[in-house]
């Protein structure tokens, strides 16, 4: 076989560049009766050559360019480079160049090979993110969010590449390696800035329902992203104090769930190894401490969480059940997300919920077996239907305390990626 001569393709994508204006998209053309359709692929990443997955991906949306054209429509195809960040700059790094020299040699040569094989591509349209003529509108449109209270910043546990240092999205772990340097993925507790869509949840979540055409499967993908939950956010009270001498989130520890009937049940509490909990007690114990560092490299990715070996380790930390004011034990577990809710989730035995009357309570769990269980407790809501908090007093048994609650919705917190996140398991 003939190697391929570089002054070849060259020649080759000025041909192609010549008869570009076939696949320029027009704003009213005639000869397309059905009118506009936007398609694009997935931007490259300018990191080095093209390769045969590049060509499989661009051959099918020129494919489908070629079709749509046939049948009548008056189709765009846009191309741009998502040039700009960590990666570009590691790999730039690692040929030894300046980024921004690397960035656009990089570019020259993938437009050159795109231009070679004749992709239907509209190249009046590209784009390269690392333009300050395109970023300076992300930065303005990110200013207005943050203006509006629409974007916040926080502290979030990511997948956290050790060699690209760098956030992965959920998708770019695979067996928990990055995709790119095959790394261990490390779990990170890092500030961020989040977009606050929780305030947009209903609306996305009513417009599902009014997409005619979309698949079921992928609707559902849709809802479980966004992660709407209803319930109920307990305070478990203690007196745990830090080094510092304070109570360790004013002594609370809140509890979100969704199944508030089972609160009579709760015989421990799991919290999240990033918890505030969890890390004094990683202070206290070396084999809770390995066992956060364990955790550390598994993965967050929710889908994964759930079908994985749920481990967990007592902190040797206590906190009070709100209504019958019994001490319960806090565990620090790996199934346990810090994202969700307030990082802590109340479990029990399997047959022991709020309906549990003594005589049918377990008597295979030993707190179980020497918990003591008040009535069935009353409830009583009020709030307007509607609004998003309401109050709930559970009354205990005669003489005990009652316990006030709130109940919300939980939405967990986004992190602002510019890879699309196509499914998120609720």
């Amino acid at each position: 076989m003939r190697a391929f001569n570089p002054k070849d393709i060259e020649a080759t994508a000025q041909a192609a560049w010549r008869e570009a204006d076939a696949y320029r998209a027009v704003e009213h053309d005639p000869r397309y009766p059905k009118g506009k359709f936007y398609l694009v692929s997935m931007l490259p990443y300018p990191s080095g050559a093209l390769h045969m997955g590049h060509l499989r991906n661009y051959t099918i949306n020129d494919v489908m360019y070629r079709h749509l054209r046939m049948m009548g429509h008056n189709v765009l195809t846009p191309m741009g480079w998502d040039a700009f960040g960590l990666p570009a700059e590691n790999a730039a790094i690692k040929a030894g160049q300046a980024p921004a020299k690397w960035t656009r040699a990089n570019i020259a040569l993938m437009k050159s090979q795109m231009q070679a094989v004749g992709l239907a591509i509209d190249w009046s349209r590209e784009l390269a993110t690392c333009d300050p003529a395109y970023y300076k509108w992300n930065q303005w449109f990110f200013l207005k969010l943050l203006e509006r209270g629409l974007a916040y910043r926080k502290t979030q546990v990511v997948n956290w590449d050790p060699v690209d240092q760098t956030v992965l999205a959920n998708e770019q772990v695979i067996d928990g390696r990055g995709w790119r340097t095959g790394a261990v993925v490390e779990k990170r507790e890092i500030p961020g800035y989040y977009f606050k869509i929780t305030d947009y949840a209903e609306e996305l979540l009513a417009f599902l329902d009014k997409m005619p055409g979309w698949p079921e499967r992928v609707k559902t993908m849709q809802a479980n992203w966004i992660g709407k939950s209803e319930g109920v956010r307990f305070a478990f009270t203690h007196d745990i104090r830090g080094e510092d001498g304070k109570l360790i989130r004013d002594g609370r520890m809140y509890v979100f769930t969704t199944r508030a009937d089972t609160i009579m049940g709760v015989t421990f509490c799991a919290v999240a190894p990033e918890h505030p909990l969890a890390l004094h007690a990683a202070t206290l114990s070396a084999h809770v401490r390995d066992f956060i560092e364990e955790t550390r490299r598994g993965t967050v990715i929710e889908a994964d969480i759930a079908t994985m070996e749920k481990k967990g380790v007592p902190t040797g930390l206590y906190v009070v059940h709100p209504l019958t004011g019994e001490r319960i034990e806090v565990w620090v577990g790996n199934y346990v997300l810090m994202a969700y809710g307030d990082g802590a989730v109340m479990g029990g035995c399997r047959r022991t919920t709020s309906a549990t009357l003594p005589s049918r309570r377990s008597t295979d769990c030993a707190s179980c077996r020497s918990s003591r269980f008040p009535a069935k407790p009353s409830t009583s809501i009020a709030g307007s239907r509607g609004t998003r908090t309401r109050r709930a007093v559970f009354a205990s048994t005669p003489g005990s305390t009652t316990a006030c609650i709130t109940v919300r919705r939980s939405t967990p917190s986004r992190r602002i990626s510019r890879r699309r996140v196509l499914a998120r398991k609720k």
